[in-house]
């Protein structure tokens, strides 16, 4: 009997493995890749306000070096599959930023590992440019640090959908947020010469609807839908371009696009408003 179950266990493996071999697409050259959009820009609606800046008039530019940027949210997904909720690339978003400006010079602190073997390497005679061909590397005026600070789920949600006898459909939206904070830092002195803090609502929605229908004992589900997010990691961009824009406009007064104004808005007066004792008037 053992004997019997191994062998038409041997078979079925067997016939499997064969017919999945058939199941392979393309030919000896392979499968042709599916290319549907091409590569674009990566712009967020900031992106014009800071190179805008690159036609203002300057006759030194100032140098800045960006440190790290972390995520602090605390923000990290553990269902589904594991990972960090926002980009880990805060710094790198607020460097591209940096450069769209124009206005400044970028030299690199935050990952020296490659500039240092060089020199390295160079002090060991191994490179074909000597060490003193390196030159006095340039100070830098100001560092901006900081880290995304904020992630709010669930701001307002709301939704309506309707079903009669397992047929109907729905829509639902949800807004979420995401902060930054900033902070320049004067590298003569080691002063926070001026701070950053922005934050961003994200919008989405989903419209649905579906039809659950029983035929004997099989149950169908025949599903239809659209969603549309605004994606979470360009909020994240956009913070930061707008967070840059602001240094080099509010910190180093350049002339700012009356366009690119910070939208400014006073929700939190009202709670301090409901605060006050009563019969305290507004000052």
């Amino acid at each position: 009997m053992k004997r019997l179950t191994a062998l038409a266990l041997g078979l079925f493996v067997s016939t499997t493995l064969t017919s999945c071999a058939g199941l392979a697409p393309g030919d000896q050259t392979g499968v042709k890749p599916l290319v549907v959009y091409p590569v674009t820009s990566n712009d967020t609606p900031y992106s014009q306000c800071l190179r805008k800046l690159q036609t203002v008039a300057a006759s030194t530019l100032p140098v800045f070096a960006v440190g790290e940027i972390a995520d602090k949210t605390g923000q990290v997904q553990y269902y589904d599959k594991a990972g960090n909720n926002l980009t880990q690339g805060a710094a790198e978003m607020v460097m591209s930023a940096l450069y769209k400006t124009g206005k400044a010079h970028l030299v690199e602190r935050y990952d020296l590992r490659i500039p240092l073997a060089e020199v390295k390497l160079a002090e060991q005679n191994r490179l074909n440019r000597p060490l003193d061909g390196f030159g006095k590397l340039p100070a830098t005026d100001f560092v901006l640090v900081g880290a995304l600070t904020e992630l709010n789920y669930n701001i307002v949600t709301g939704g309506i959908g309707l079903r009669v006898a397992g047929v109907g459909g729905g829509a639902r939206m949800a807004v979420v947020n995401v902060a930054m904070d900033l902070r320049v830092i004067n590298s003569k002195n080691f002063a926070v010469a001026y701070v950053s803090s922005l934050q961003k609502q994200i919008y989405g929605y989903e419209v649905e609807a579906d039809v659950f229908r029983f035929w004997d004992s099989t149950l169908v589900e025949l599903e239809a839908g659209h969603v549309r997010n605004e994606p979470l990691q360009l909020g994240v961009r956009s913070v930061a371009e707008m967070s840059v824009y602001q240094i080099m406009t509010d910190f180093l007064r350049l002339p700012r696009d009356p366009s690119c104004a910070l939208v400014e808005n006073d929700h939190m007066s009202s709670y301090l408003e409901q605060l006050k004792p009563n019969g305290e008037t507004k000052q």
